[in-house]
């Protein structure tokens, strides 16, 4: 088992920026290739960005892609989101996840058997 922490959220105007991170323990997080994924208030989950365990293979979602960036560090055990001009359409609940099956990530949300919590993201303006 692996547990996923999110943090990094906060409040932020729009044309700002964000850092999130996604730190992972119970197992080392190179088992895992992983994801992001959000939700919008009243929407439904979707994805935002994966990457491989080994980090050199990543893919975004078309909304974001430009200005979010997915990157891990295995040694430390996490893996983060640089996301640069926000938009409020960026608002939403952002979730973590390991997928302990391949060495890539996916979008499809059922290939990953672990979630962290959540943390929000508000962007206003």
């Amino acid at each position: 088992q692996v547990q996923l922490r999110e943090s990094g959220g906060g409040s932020v105007q729009a044309g700002g920026s964000l850092r999130l991170s996604c730190a992972a323990s119970g197992r080392a997080l190179g088992a895992f290739a992983m994801g992001w994924f959000r939700q919008p208030p009243g929407k439904e989950r979707e994805f935002v960005a994966h990457i491989s365990v080994s980090g050199a293979n990543v893919q975004y979602a078309d909304s974001v892609k430009g200005r979010f960036t997915i990157s891990r560090d295995n040694l430390k055990g996490t893996m983060f989101l640089q996301m640069n001009s926000l938009k409020s359409e960026d608002t939403a609940t952002y979730y973590c996840a390991a997928n302990e099956h391949s060495q890539y990530g996916s979008s499809w949300q059922g290939a990953y058997g672990y979630w962290g919590k959540g943390t929000q993201v508000t962007v206003s303006g």
